[in-house]
């Protein structure tokens, strides 16, 4: 059996109140991740009560992403928001620790947002004939 799990869509604007909801809940971040869309990127935001997951999801630009940071809510997660920063160009203001672009070292500048060949996901379904 695969359990359910709840998305919602909410926009840069929306995340840290409703972050601050889940945190006031007891929910537990589990995890930032991004992934690059056709036309542009999609945050996926991860938690978990009591072994039920919800997500909320944030869409941005492809060019000049910027995000809210949630680390004044969820300390842990500079962490997710340093590394989102340095592979996909998201600016995330508030961030409390901010490396600004040198957590990781990479031999190309943001090398998730800045492929060189744009994705065609319709090619990408036909090939797993999704």
């Amino acid at each position: 059996m695969i359990e359910e799990q709840k998305s919602i869509g909410v926009t840069p604007a929306e995340l840290v109140e409703k972050v601050q909801v889940l945190f006031n809940d007891g929910w537990r971040l589990v995890q930032i991740g991004c992934t690059r869309l056709e036309n542009g990127l999609e945050l996926n935001y991860s938690f978990d009560k009591h072994y039920q997951f919800f997500n909320l999801k944030v869409a941005v630009a492809l060019s000049n992403p910027e995000v809210p940071s949630i680390s004044p809510v969820y300390w842990s997660a500079f962490i997710y928001e340093n590394e989102t920063q340095d592979l996909f160009g998201i600016k995330f203001p508030g961030l409390v620790l901010d490396y600004k672009g040198s957590f990781y070292k990479t031999s190309v500048k943001n090398p998730f947002n800045s492929c060189s060949e744009q994705i065609n996901i319709k090619d990408i379904k036909k090939d797993l004939a999704l």
